[in-house]
């Protein structure tokens, strides 16, 4: 099947609507010499890339910190169709631009590539952040200097910073293409897509479909009520149907992971059909476990986690009871618990394991003292905190 595609904004790159992401199918997410890929895996990958390139799919967006990722690539994309994809990769911002230009200059080594169509700055998630990337001698000022020389298309960002930081990021006008978080049970980056199609940047959707709720193993309710489609099928064509939304990213770890969004692709033209009725009987839900009172007014007067005792992200935390308590997405809601307090800058804020112990419950009361409902909330801390509190996980890339 031929994917359709959509202008990225100001870079006019025609881009398809499925973007094939690289962070799942890298052999480790340790940094090895090239040597140390096996063949086996060098054919597994170079299968996903010839069923890719079968269905359209001819943006590759990868990393420098996506394990061995980029070698993956470097070897797999030299043997098939270099010529007829746009390759995107990332770069972690850095104060000191040697540094910077070093990582770059490796992600050219590991890609075995002259050119990048699409350079982001990987990890654009907080003001120090920001500033190291737009200062002048910053590091676009370095990526600047590698496209006049004819080795980078164009620059991005990709971020899972605060909406603020977002919109200031767009408005600095420094890039031409923006990957976001946006997708049904996260929606609070609209006025960024918003803004971006107001500078004219390309919008790129991260991780729709895992970071969009484990949509790969979804709850059995979440599966009923988003019949007749499999939840992945409903996420991506809600993402979608936002014609702001240029592409979303499809994480592949073997064959059969293209198959849901594909069917997607086969529904666009008929998204009213499905999204609206879906998207009711959701929200409807949601109402009804949740209460009407709280359903409007859970996120009104919660403080950030970073004035919070203990940072703890309450915020998060809440939304992640939430997601329990109205479609009974325990597994996402667990593993994003147990990454709090592990994420860095990339997740911020710790879980509620302090709860209790090191933070007293009164404490949290008086910081909630304007909030619909102070006591639930703790209770709601004390739920995760029970039923998750015993393990924690990493951020699979901590740089």
């Amino acid at each position: 099947m031929s994917l359709p595609f959509r202008r990225f904004g100001r870079t006019n790159l025609k881009i398809p609507v499925l973007s094939l992401g690289g962070m799942r199918f890298q052999q480790s997410w340790n940094h090895l010499d090239s040597s140390e890929i096996t063949l086996k895996q060098r054919n597994k990958v170079d299968n996903l890339l010839k069923l890719a390139n079968k269905y359209g799919f001819n943006h590759i967006e990868t990393a420098l910190h996506y394990g061995t990722s980029e070698l993956e690539l470097g070897f797999a994309i030299n043997n098939s169709y270099r010529e007829s994809i746009i390759l995107q990769t990332k770069i972690p911002p850095n104060e000191n631009v040697k540094i910077f230009t070093e990582n770059l200059e490796n992600s050219f080594k590991n890609l075995k590539v002259a050119k990048i169509d699409l350079v982001a700055i990987h990890g654009l998630n907080n003001e120090d952040h920001l500033f190291q990337s737009i200062r002048d001698g910053g590091c676009v000022d370095v990526l600047r200097k590698f496209q006049k020389k004819g080795l980078i298309g164009h620059i991005g960002f990709s971020t899972h910073g605060q909406l603020s930081l977002i919109k200031k990021a767009i408005s600095s006008n420094k890039f031409d293409y923006v990957n976001l978080h946006w997708y049904f049970i996260n929606q609070k980056n609209i006025k960024a897509i918003n803004l971006a199609k107001k500078y004219d940047v390309g919008v790129f959707i991260i991780s729709p479909t895992d970071k969009g709720g484990h949509l790969h193993t979804p709850s059995t309710k979440l599966i009923d009520l988003c019949k007749p489609l499999h939840p992945i099928v409903f996420n991506d064509l809600f993402c979608l149907r936002n014609k702001d939304v240029h592409t979303i990213s499809v994480g592949i770890a073997k064959e059969s992971d293209f198959e849901y969004h594909l069917e997607a692709v086969s529904l666009l033209s008929n998204t009213n059909d499905y999204v609206p009725n879906i998207e009711n009987r959701l929200l409807q839900e949601s109402m009804e476990c949740l209460g009407m009172e709280w359903y409007l007014n859970w996120d009104k007067n919660l403080p950030n986690w970073y004035e919070t005792p203990g940072m703890i992200n309450i915020p998060v935390l809440i939304w992640l009871s939430n997601l329990i308590d109205a479609w009974d997405m325990k597994d996402f809601a667990k593993s994003r618990y147990q990454l709090l307090g592990n994420g860095s800058h990339w997740f911020p804020g710790n879980n509620a394991n302090s709860l209790d112990t090191d933070i007293s419950a009164d404490e949290l009361i008086k910081l909630l003292k304007n909030h619909i409902n102070a006591k639930k909330v703790i209770s709601k801390l004390r739920f995760l905190k029970n039923s998750f509190g015993n393990n924690q996980i990493q951020r699979l890339s901590t740089n």
